[in-house]
């Protein structure tokens, strides 16, 4: 399966680079467009350039937030965020027994991604994944608690969508942060479809009271928050909005470092270590981001990009719908498929539109409120020898498909008049 993901991706890469020189071919041929080639050649010197440029101003800031998490990670944040999910996963996997030493890995995994901890989430997730596995009468077949677990990973949760605010930043966005409450928003979303589509599937009763006040608790404060900011003008939302989000960040540093500082570690080393961390994870993805972007670049110099878009405008207006959104689409389509690509996807979407447009800011969004399932499910499946996955796939997009539909209607709260 895992092999099937990278194939997919290799398939649409290369997809990328036929459609684009058939679309060229027809306008010269056609429509006499000598112009077509010169552009799509130029757009590969341009994105390649621009790729190793956005993955070098990403080294100072990722290093800084990564330092942080460290911190966070060493101060204990990561136990503290296990202990206060402890009783509502208990619920959510009622076939683990309790005290079961998986479950502390589970928690851990989740706790981790909530806070954007990737290098310590994907181990924890395989360790999680082994002993879900010990537990798993059908070795060949994925289990209720498997697909619960990988379920809220490819929903998304994510509390400090940090590298999405690093590339609005490297983009020039005015304030890289103004997206973080809608992400919380959509993510959250996500991850409550998840549970309830998964919970269905396998017959988990919901109207338990500690499920039915954690999650019912949490929507209400969510819905409470939209409609406090659905009361406010345009520009008070965006000041609301600004400020709230540059309040959390500073107080989750100030949080992480007193955590630190309560368990006595040297806070300044561990942060350098986090830094250190920061600074290979730049440069490690400047191939990645590279290839990427020079495939995108091709499709749109050509005007295939322009086509698609075009055409599904036209689609959705038929419709009666609103369809200014179809801009952003192409991220959520790449992302249950691909980080990188989708990634690659907000990128060009920031540079085509800018980065405060109204296309720009829900790309982004829907970058932050899905997961990659396919790669998700293909690792943590793989790595126990799973073949048949039962209602993971199904569960999965239906999340991402939730939190893609609130990402649309949260960002023409924010955003609209953008």
């Amino acid at each position: 399966m895992f092999e099937y993901t990278l194939m997919v991706l290799n398939y649409i890469w290369i997809a990328f680079f036929l459609i684009a020189f058939i679309v060229a071919v027809v306008k010269l041929i056609f429509f006499a467009d000598f112009t077509v080639f010169p552009a799509i050649m130029q757009s590969t010197f341009d994105t390649s350039k621009q790729g190793f440029e956005i993955s070098l101003g990403l080294t100072g800031v990722l290093s800084l937030w990564l330092g942080i998490m460290k911190v966070g990670e060493k101060g204990g944040v990561v136990n503290a965020l296990a202990r206060l999910l402890g009783p509502i996963f208990a619920r959510l996997f009622p076939d683990v027994p309790k005290g079961h030493p998986v479950v502390g890995n589970i928690f851990m995994n989740l706790a981790a991604n909530m806070l954007g901890l990737d290098n310590a989430a994907t181990p924890l997730g395989l360790k999680a994944m082994e002993g879900l596995q010990e537990l798993n009468a059908k070795k060949d077949t994925a289990s209720n608690p498997m697909i619960m677990f990988l379920v809220l990973n490819t929903s998304g949760l994510t509390l400090i969508p940090v590298s999405i605010m690093t590339y609005r930043f490297q983009c020039g966005a005015a304030q890289p942060t103004d997206i973080f409450v809608p992400i919380l928003l959509a993510t959250f979303v996500s991850t409550l479809a998840g549970v309830i589509i998964t919970s269905l599937y396998q017959r988990i009763n919901l109207f338990n009271r500690t499920l039915l006040l954690t999650l019912g608790g949490m929507s209400v404060f969510m819905a409470s928050i939209v409609w406090l900011f659905s009361r406010m003008d345009a520009a008070t939302m965006n000041i609301a909005g600004s400020t709230t989000a540059n309040v959390l960040l500073l107080l989750i540093i100030i949080l992480f470092i007193l955590a630190g500082i309560r368990k006595k570690i040297n806070v300044y080393d561990v942060f350098i270590e986090g830094a250190k961390e920061g600074f290979s994870t730049a440069v490690r993805i400047i191939p990645y981001l590279i290839a990427v972007l020079v495939g995108i670049g091709v499709f749109r110099a050509s005007g295939a990009m322009d086509w698609l878009i075009d055409g599904l405008h036209q689609l959705i207006a038929w419709t009666g719908l609103p369809s200014d959104w179809v801009g952003a689409l192409p991220t959520a389509l790449m992302k249950p498929l691909s980080g990188s690509g989708a990634r690659g996807m907000m990128v060009d979407a920031m540079n085509t539109y800018g980065a405060d447009s109204f296309v720009a800011r829900l790309s982004c969004v829907f970058q932050g409120s899905t997961d990659t399932t396919f790669y998700i499910l293909a690792v943590y499946f793989g790595s126990v020898g799973v073949r048949h996955t039962r209602h993971a796939v199904a569960c999965g997009l239906l999340a991402d498909l939730a939190g893609v539909v609130a990402a649309i209607g949260v960002c023409y709260l924010f955003f609209a008049t953008s």
